[in-house]
């Protein structure tokens, strides 16, 4: 008998059924569709329907116009900036951390455990605590108002967690596929792209993920280190919309249903890899 979890597949496994499991998914189904409902179709009223009528019942009157009115307020410029900062945030964490991880794990001296431990310090320092020591930085590279300012800190927070998975995905790979590969007389660079990073591939794209969405939705980074309209990304645009409209909420919740739609459709076609990466079996 044979069980699928998203697109994995389990022989042998014998699922009994858990009634009071499947009761407590529905009820977290229903905290979470809830809202998403409510943003949906508030983004669809007009503003008077949304400001006095009943958020959950469907609207009288179905209109576009919310996001006809965003998206002729500088949307566009606020999505390219956004997709340009995401993209090359997860190219240099991942360009950086895999000959790290790969380090790391093929490494038996004392000097690489603790790289990898200063490395993890980061998962302990919290963004905000050096947004001050940055900005100066920034300042003197000559970055300030510009994407590579944005990109720079995004990248450098999220190489901590990214190289604690890609460690852990590296060491499922079999110590015999290593030594065959040696016997072949592959050199290190060869093992690493032919061996390693096909066989680490959920992990890639685990850390993937997490690192576009931590990119996509960041706001502090952008608020501080940016400033003109033509860096602004979606959060800040967000920001600035919010203002702009004041007490405009269909229009407001319609800038942030497109925002989330490029996110929503990567964590579809990454949701397999995902799954088998944070499970822990994507690297056999």
């Amino acid at each position: 008998m044979s069980q699928s979890f998203g697109g994995i597949r389990f022989k042998g496994l014998r699922l009994k059924a858990n009634p009071l499991a499947g009761l407590g998914a529905g009820v977290w189904l229903v905290i979470v569709l809830v809202p998403l409902y409510i943003l949906v179709t508030t983004s669809l009223r007009t503003q008077d329907e949304a400001l006095g009528g009943n958020p959950l019942s469907w609207p009288r009157t179905l209109t576009l116009s919310n996001y006809k009115l965003v998206l002729d307020s500088g949307f566009w410029g606020f999505l390219v900036n956004n997709v340009l900062v995401t993209a090359f945030t997860v190219a240099a964490v991942v360009v950086l951390c895999v000959p790290v991880a790969y380090v790391v794990v093929r490494s038996a001296g004392r000097w690489a455990d603790f790289a990898f431990r200063i490395f993890l310090l980061g998962l302990a320092i919290p963004a905000p605590v050096t947004i001050v020591p940055l900005y100066v930085i920034i300042g003197k590279m000559g970055l300030y108002d510009s994407l590579p300012a944005i990109i720079l800190p995004t990248a450098a927070f999220a190489m901590p967690v990214t190289l604690l998975i890609l460690v852990g995905s590296m060491r499922d790979i079999s110590e015999e596929l290593y030594e065959a590969m040696a016997l072949d007389g592959a050199g290190q660079a060869r093992i690493l792209m032919q061996l390693v990073v096909p066989l680490s591939r959920s992990g890639l794209s685990t850390v993937a993920v997490f690192t576009a969405l931590n990119a996509w939705n960041g706001f502090i980074f952008p608020l501080i280190l940016t400033q003109s309209d033509n860096e602004r990304v979606l959060t800040t645009g967000l920001y600035t919309l919010s203002s702009q409209y004041g007490v405009n909420i269909p229009a407001t919740l319609a800038a942030v249903v497109l925002s989330g739609i490029p996110m929503f459709v990567a964590y579809l076609l990454a949701r397999k890899a995902l799954i088998s990466g944070l499970m822990g079996v994507g690297g056999k």
